[in-house]
């Protein structure tokens, strides 16, 4: 069956590798997911990858550095890569290894019903009520900010901010394409030195479309500009 499915690796044009599976929609939910994860863990590029998760719940590889986002929509998995970082404690929130992904069907019209759940009045500026791919951009960035964050209990409209709105980059990795216009962010994450005061950190946004056989997505990463990166290959 593992023949009905999609793999897809492929480097952004921001530095984050993103391997991608799609496809089989004979089956859906659970089984469709175990299923995909385990594709993705054969296709390691030095052998079989175990997938496990931290206590706040963001994924990662047993035995590796490397930082790991994951994400899962309607036949579509996505899991974004950050170098290994070695020098980093990948169980907590550093702007070396802060990453998100996050995907979307892009015809998904419920997220403007919901709008109001996660974008602030001012960002609702950003944010046309009448468009759709918009609201799945802010959404999906939102969604991808709040697992680079790995801060439980932020809330969407007061502690993660969008600054400005990225383009939908549908030119990815063409000849020839021009540089992609990224979104900005920050995150209002809590002191550790001084449980009273939250500090702030800037965050950029790089959104894509991934189309399918039969399907196509909005795809968010969230990434601090500090965070390592894969150069151009």
């Amino acid at each position: 069956m593992e023949d009905e499915f999609i793999y897809w690796p492929h480097h952004t044009p921001v530095g984050i590798k993103v391997e991608e599976i799609s496809g089989m929609e004979s089956k859906s939910g659970r089984i469709w997911e175990v299923m995909a994860k385990q594709i993705y863990c054969e296709n390691g590029r030095d052998g079989y990858r175990d997938l496990g998760h931290f206590a706040n719940g963001a994924p990662f590889l047993f035995g590796q550095t490397t930082r790991i986002s994951l994400t899962h929509t309607d036949h579509l998995l996505a899991v974004a890569t950050l170098p290994k970082t070695p020098e980093a404690n990948l169980a907590q929130f550093a702007p070396r290894t802060a990453l998100g992904i996050d995907a979307e069907r892009s015809n998904r019209q419920q997220v403007l019903k919901v709008r109001d759940r996660f974008l602030s009045d001012a960002e609702k500026d950003l944010v046309s009520a009448e468009d759709i791919e918009a609201n799945i951009i802010a959404w999906t960035a939102k969604e991808a900010l709040y697992k680079a964050a790995m801060t439980e209990g932020l809330d969407l409209r007061s502690d993660i901010i969008l600054r400005q709105l990225p383009v939908l980059d549908r030119k990815m990795n063409l000849p020839g394409a021009p540089a992609p216009i990224l979104g900005k962010a920050t995150l209002r994450l809590p002191n550790p030195d001084n449980p009273t005061s939250k500090s702030e950190y800037e965050m950029e946004l790089y959104t894509y479309l991934s189309e399918g056989e039969n399907e196509s997505y909005i795809i968010t990463l969230a990434y601090s500009p500090k965070c390592a990166k894969f150069g151009c290959h």
